[in-house]
């Protein structure tokens, strides 16, 4: 059993899963504060579905990158849920969480995109479910560029695909159905049970998920400038 949560753009969900299989599952993308939505959503799962927490073998959550605030949310409920259960507790890139509904279209760069600010989108390439790059902080020209010089039709996804397509100028884009373009937690308890499977231990504790922001928050570019 495996409890999920994403926090990591403008959406929030949490889902229950038993494996693959999602038992429930909750999605907000009202433009409200993880903060007040989330938690409620998690005791939501518990209640509509009769399940308690002791039940649950295995925590995960998307550990950046995305919204400094929403992946440090996402990260204290993941581990003040986790704490004193001595059970996995398992990170999952949101790039690659985005990316995974499509794994299975063939031949075509899947480019999830979320909204960095300072003209930047935090980015992945993957291909036929293959990751081609790293998470990574980039502008819209080097984006397309990188693209550009593949000649591959390109499907974006992610909070920042509106941001993003008049950057791709003359790139074949790919429609990709509205309901899939946004990070889910039922598809970060997939990533993390693969990752659990795939760890020659087998096992995770809590102190081994650590958010991934790629840059320095706006505090600490403040503080950095005033020191310069």
């Amino acid at each position: 059993m495996i409890l999920a949560i994403d926090t990591s753009s403008k959406s929030a969900s949490c889902a229950l899963l038993d494996g693959d299989d999602v038992i429930a599952e909750s999605f907000c993308n009202a433009g409200v504060t993880h903060s007040a939505t989330l938690m409620p959503m998690v005791e939501g799962l518990f209640t509509a579905t009769g399940r308690k927490t002791d039940e649950i073998d295995m925590f995960a959550a998307t550990s950046g990158p995305g919204s400094f605030t929403g992946v440090r949310i996402g990260a204290s409920i993941l581990l003040g849920l986790a704490f004193g259960k001595g059970l996995p507790c398992v990170g999952v890139s949101a790039l690659e969480v985005t990316a995974l509904p499509f794994e299975s279209f063939r031949d075509v760069i899947i480019c999830p995109v979320m909204d960095a600010r300072r003209g930047q989108f935090y980015n992945a390439l993957f291909r036929n479910g293959e990751r081609l790059t790293d998470d990574r902080a980039i502008s819209g020209e080097d984006l397309y560029a990188g693209l550009s010089a593949g000649n591959s039709p390109v499907l974006l996804c992610g909070d920042g695909h509106a941001l993003a397509a008049p950057f791709m100028k003359d790139l074949v884009l790919v429609d990709a159905p509205r309901d899939l373009i946004y990070p889910r937690a039922s598809n970060v308890g997939r990533l993390a049970r693969r990752i659990r499977e795939a760890s020659p231990s087998g096992t995770f504790t809590d102190l081994e998920f650590k958010p991934v922001y790629l840059r320095p928050s706006q505090a600490e570019r403040v503080m950095s400038d005033k020191k310069q």
